[in-house]
């Protein structure tokens, strides 16, 4: 264990909390929710909060089986302190990445020192992977909060003494929840990296002796079973089947387009963990390289400074990343949980090459960095230019793609990359200033990340996310439960949890499905962009639009009773057409 002075500790912690409850929390209820995946889990939280039922995750009143319950369980809760809200969605997301941060801190300073733990818990916060991740309503924020408590539980108990030993327990805890929290990946990321630090350093013996595999294995059952076992007992096969598309089958062939080529993961890596993900080559080449040797030799070389923790954080990087990359269905989020470990090795690393300024390789990789971002501030740079190209192809999502422009926030970003990297490659090769790059690297990243909550993200909300959320709220105000509310021509399941009410939801060439709903209710409500009014049915011609929001128009068969304040304001109002 690492003596550490307790009064600079505490400031530390201090430090780390604001900041990181800065970057999550701010505006984080600002924008509506995203589609696909943030809609539906939002709602299907939501419908566990309305029904009472803690058993079944539901969407649009119908079996949800892509995710197990924790996190409906959470967003329950959320909704309980903060009502059903884009924040309150959120706020789980959040709190546990902040929790992420601060645990990662803790156990670095346990193993490594104040130092070494400051670099990494802002290595691990400021990156856009997991900023991003926890800012939205999604599985991976908690997910990766307890895969690393897992494993950072097992390198506890497998290396500590005494009291420290206990911490085997959460080994076999966090895959529980990490489990309830996402499916299987919730204990195979886990294992995956254990096995491969176990069978490399020739430690099966110690597990079996340290490791309580038996008593664990059976409190892993205890807390993740019951869930999965009530489901299958009251769903039967309806939950069998879908559960099995959605884990087995997703692994085995790609889901609803989301696939690439085997080196997907590649530049995920390097712009996700980005600018600390320039520092990640050398110390994961060098780690490995050196306890190959050791393992050749089975004997330390006095020159090898990795320590055996660099180890098993190299082998958690490397076995979550090709278990991912194994997978067929691959979306840029899913390597989430290797980023701890990724943040442990950049720390160690840096912190060497303070210490020596002849460290192998720290100027290629300050190079590294500076061309990364140099890169990145000319995409930005370029974006508007090429949105202004393509924007005719994003009609379909996005009605009024062709008049609406980006604003400054692109160029913001680009003229903040050029001065950050600027920066650090004056002080990163200069051994003397060297110190001075990781806090330039990092304020480029924090402002980055700022300027897209402050700017970017409320240019985007109103014209892109918000107008057809504030019609279906406006939907929603006005229908009672045996009325017809229909969302044509676009898919967006963010709909039903603004409505708040079962949703028909019917894509273009289906038709029949409106004449069929306008036979059956008295009072309907149709949510559409206006490019799509062409295409509706004759039976549809009695309704009339009521309001009109940014290229999305709501029709109605009846005149709206209650006429809503819009769920965000700004400017220019809802035109009201008909009342």
């Amino acid at each position: 264990m690492i003596t550490t002075d307790r009064s600079s500790h505490a400031l530390l912690l201090l430090a780390l909390l604001l900041l990181s409850g800065l970057l999550f929390f701010l505006g984080l209820g600002d924008m509506g929710l995203t589609d696909r995946d943030e809609g539906r889990n939002a709602e299907a939280g939501r419908e566990m909060f309305e029904s009472g039922d803690r058993l079944t995750p539901t969407f649009n009143g119908e079996l949800r089986v892509a995710k197990p319950v924790l996190l409906y369980w959470l967003m329950e809760q959320s909704y309980r302190l903060f009502g059903s809200n884009e924040f309150a969605a959120r706020f789980p997301s959040a709190l546990f990445g902040v929790g992420l941060i601060l645990m990662h801190y803790l156990f670095l300073v346990h193993q490594r020192g104040q130092t070494i733990a400051l670099f990494g818990g802002l290595m691990l916060l400021l990156n856009l992977e997991i900023l991003g991740l926890g800012r939205m309503a999604l599985t991976d924020s908690v997910l990766i909060f307890f895969t690393t408590a897992s494993l950072y539980g097992f390198w506890l108990g497998l290396h500590g003494t005494g009291g420290v030993r206990r911490w085997i327990w959460m080994f076999y805890v966090g895959m529980a929840l990490a489990t309830l929290t996402k499916g299987p990946v919730g204990f195979a990321v886990p294992l995956v990296a254990a096995a491969l630090y176990l069978t490399w350093t020739r430690r099966w013996q110690d597990y079996w002796q340290k490791g309580v595999p038996l008593a664990g294995t059976l409190l892993f059952v205890l807390l993740a079973a019951p869930w999965y076992a009530a489901m299958f007992l009251v769903h039967g096969d309806a939950y069998a089947t879908g559960a099995k598309a959605h884990t087995i089958g997703r692994f085995l062939a790609p889901m609803e387009g989301h696939q690439g080529t085997i080196f997907f993961y590649l530049p995920v890596l390097l712009l996700a963990f980005f600018p600390w993900s320039a520092l990640l080559p050398v110390p994961l080449y060098h780690t490995l390289k050196d306890w190959y040797l050791i393992r050749r030799t089975r004997t330390q070389p006095a020159s090898t400074d990795t320590s055996e923790l660099d180890l098993f954080a190299a082998l958690w990087l490397v076995g979550t990343f090709l278990f991912f990359t194994a997978s067929a269905t691959r979306l840029p989020h899913y390597i989430g949980p290797l980023f701890p470990a990724a943040a442990l090795l950049t720390a160690s690393y840096w912190s060497r090459c303070l210490h020596d300024p002849a460290a192998k390789g720290i100027r290629g990789s300050i190079h590294l960095m500076m061309g990364v971002g140099y890169l990145l501030a000319i995409g930005f740079a370029c974006l508007p230019t090429l949105y202004t190209t393509y924007a005719s192809k994003m009609v379909r999502e996005f009605p009024l793609a062709g008049q609406v422009d980006l604003g400054m926030g692109p160029y913001l970003i680009a003229a903040l990359l050029l001065v950050g990297m600027t920066l650090v490659g004056y002080l990163g090769l200069n051994d003397e200033r060297r110190g001075g790059a990781f806090w330039a690297a990092g304020g480029t990243l924090a402002g980055l990340v700022l300027i897209v909550i402050v700017i970017a993200f409320p240019h985007i909300n109103r014209y892109v996310i918000a107008p057809p959320q504030e019609l279906a709220y406006a939907a929603g105000l006005n229908l009672a439960r045996e009325d017809q509310f229909i969302a044509y021509g676009t898919v967006r399941p963010s709909s039903v949890f603004y409505a708040k009410r079962k949703t028909l939801f019917v894509p273009l060439g289906e038709e029949d499905k409106i004449r069929a709903a306008l036979k059956e209710t008295t009072k309907v409500m149709i949510l559409l962009p206006e490019s799509a009014l062409s295409k509706l049915p004759a039976e549809a011609s009695t309704l009339v639009p009521i309001l009109k929001r940014y290229g999305y128009v709501l029709l109605a068969n009846q005149p709206m009773v209650t006429i809503p304040q819009s769920a965000t304001p700004p400017p220019p109002p809802p035109t009201i057409l008909g009342h």
